[in-house]
């Protein structure tokens, strides 16, 4: 390449040498002043290059418009291509010495030979290039990503700090166990799992876990994603996987830690268009360097996902992830203890009570939970308060569950129609038995909403009948019910509340067997409740869509009932919203003329059809 360039700029020096000429005193002269000189004879030699003409005088005469005194003899002009006139002759006969050469430019020999041999010189340097990286380059990207062990030194996890998974710790301590003491279960011919595979939901803690057992261990920890893997040149990431285990096995005992894994290790085949050769030929090398354990190198990988579903089933079996471990989000005792661990730095106030703060957070995960402590010490900070307290949390979860507020001025008659809609949602979240509590109502624009019902149940729920189901339904339809009811029509805002709704209806339907039109059989799927394993046919499709509509349409229909049945509660609770814009719980139910905490139960359970 190098050589190449060199010939580049040595024909370019030469051309430039070659076809350079004196101009050092050339004068550039109109050829109307060439014209005159030739009829004066002070014309001496003339050369001719096609229209353009160089030549001396006999005497010197003044430059045009130069400064007096400024003089030439040699000259430059140029012949326009329309002149007409005897200039030629009169040269002739006043004895001018005439040269003239072709307008098309004669190349030297010297310029013949580099002309040609720059285009051959260019091509054998690039080849030489490319032969000589070629390998390095393969072998560059092969080693880009580092396979040297994390040291543990920095890793400041251990299983104190793992909290609310206790079942799950259980069973990663055996590893633990293994690795400090392996002499221990060899003696006794066991062998521990070669492959641990971490399953669950995002922010459930997979990550933190195997950080977990490193602390704990001691031992040196390759972490890795499995997308760092995946690389345009088919071959890179299998010899990435090669020399991760390589190295892996010279410092044994050691932990091999993969993070998504379902970025590499989704089934093979199916009915994917292009081509997968570089994510299979990476997952067969993961395979393959599993099945080279003995269970006494002391190595194991540890993996993590949150799509187990799409998992090769050759990455599963025993003898590669042996041990399969669920990481759920945790309990109300779980959250707990997960809260107490991530307010260790946090000096809290005298009126946090982190147990009532875990009760209140169902559903949420490790990370949501972590989250929550570091939005409430972000409101106490920016306050200017000495301590987190209780109505930090408070209103951290209120920010984090409904959203921002917006500071969006709303129209008398839009405001009043987002009252009654809430107050709506409300209301029969109050009347319905079995429904979610209502812990908050607020006409104060969150988020994408003009106003928010939130509703969240006493504990944690694990399974839902069919009672329950048709009670979430019908207090997703309160908005839009309410809205017809007082103002004969409806708007766009129940959109959300209509997405919910027909997704639950549907799963009612199509996945969990409670029609008696389907049947007791999953006809769609949790992804898009469209396509399954085995496809419907289209008139079972159609029957689903009916069944929607039917419990949905008998949904809608007992919503309006109870509304109608209460107009009064729900223009109290509607107009308490317009007054104070957001209601806590027990006002929310005194404005809607409950005394008690908890409201009697109007209605019956929804009807459910033999």
């Amino acid at each position: 390449m190098r050589f190449g360039v060199a010939m580049l700029v040595i024909y370019v020096l030469s051309s430039l040498l070659l076809q350079s000429r004196s101009t050092a005193n050339v004068t550039s002269i109109p050829y109307t002043s060439f014209t005159q000189q030739v009829d004066a004879n002070n014309v001496a030699t003339i050369h001719a290059t096609g229209g353009s003409i160089d030549g001396t005088l006999r005497k010197p005469q003044p430059v045009p418009g130069g400064t007096k005194g400024q003089t030439y003899t040699t000259f430059s002009t140029f012949r326009p291509i329309f002149a007409q006139d005897t200039v030629y002759a009169t040269m002739v006969k006043n004895g001018v010495q005439i040269s003239a050469k072709s307008a098309i430019t004669q190349q030297s020999w010297l310029q013949s030979l580099l002309l040609s041999l720059i285009p051959i010189a260019l091509i054998a340097g690039i080849w030489i290039w490319i032969s000589r990286r070629g390998t390095s380059m393969l072998s560059g990207f092969g080693n880009r990503k580092s396979s040297t062990p994390v040291d543990v030194s920095t890793i400041r996890v251990t299983f104190a700090d793992v909290a609310g998974i206790a079942e799950v710790t259980a069973e990663l301590s055996d590893v633990v166990d293994f690795l400090k003491h392996p002499e221990k279960y060899r003696r006794l011919g066991a062998t521990v799992p070669r492959g641990v595979l971490l399953a669950g939901l995002p922010g459930t803690g997979k990550t933190l876990l195997a950080r977990a057992v490193a602390g704990e261990a001691g031992v040196p920890f390759f972490s890795a994603s499995a997308s760092e893997f995946i690389e345009m040149i088919v071959g890179v990431g299998a010899s990435r996987v090669r020399k991760l285990f390589d190295e892996a096995r010279k410092v044994a005992p050691a932990i091999i830690f993969l993070d998504e894994i379902d970025a590499i290790g989704r089934a093979r085949g199916g009915n994917a268009l292009g081509g997968n050769d570089e994510r299979e030929q990476t997952l067969n090398q993961i395979l393959t360097e599993m099945d080279g354990f003995t269970g006494r190198e002391g190595v194991i990988v540890i993996a993590a996902t949150n799509r187990a579903d799409v998992l090769d089933p050759a990455l599963l079996r025993p003898g590669r992830f042996d041990r399969v471990v669920q990481v759920s989000a945790p309990d109300a005792v779980g959250r707990a203890e997960i809260l107490r661990v991530h307010t260790r730095d946090v000096p809290l106030a005298n009126s946090v009570d982190l147990t009532e703060v875990a009760k209140s957070t169902p559903g949420m995960t490790g990370a949501d939970l972590a989250n929550l402590a570091n939005e409430a010490a972000l409101l106490a900070a920016k306050l200017g308060e000495e301590t987190v307290t209780a109505a930090d949390f408070a209103n951290a979860l209120e920010k984090i569950q409904l959203g921002a507020a917006r500071s969006v001025v709303m129209a008398e008659d839009e405001r009043r129609r987002t009252a009654f809609h809430e107050a709506g949602h409300a209301l029969l979240g109050m009347l319905v038995p079995g429904a979610d509590p209502v812990r908050k109502v607020s006409i104060i624009p969150r988020g994408h909403a003009l106003g928010v019902t939130l509703s969240t149940p006493d504990g944690d729920r694990y399974g839902y009948d069919e009672s329950y189901l048709r009670g979430r339904i019908i207090g997703a339809l309160g908005g839009i019910a309410s809205e017809e009811l007082v103002f004969g029509v409806t708007s766009t805002g129940a959109e959300s509340d209509l997405d919910q709704l027909t997704h639950l209806a549907r799963s009612m339907v199509g996945r969990w067997g409670m029609s008696p039109v389907i049947g007791r059989w999953s006809a769609l799927t949790e992804e898009n409740l469209v396509t399954a394993t085995y496809p419907p046919a289209p008139a079972t499709l159609d029957a689903v869509d009916a069944e929607v509509q039917r419990i949905v349409g008998e949904c809608y229909e007992q919503a309006q009932q109870l509304l109608r049945a209460n107009r009064d509660r729900l223009d109290g609770l509607a107009s308490a919203l317009l007054e104070r814009e957001t209601l806590d719980a027990r006002d929310a139910r005194a404005a809607a003329g409950f005394p008690s905490d908890q409201p009697p139960s109007l209605v019956k359970p929804a009807a459910v059809r033999p």
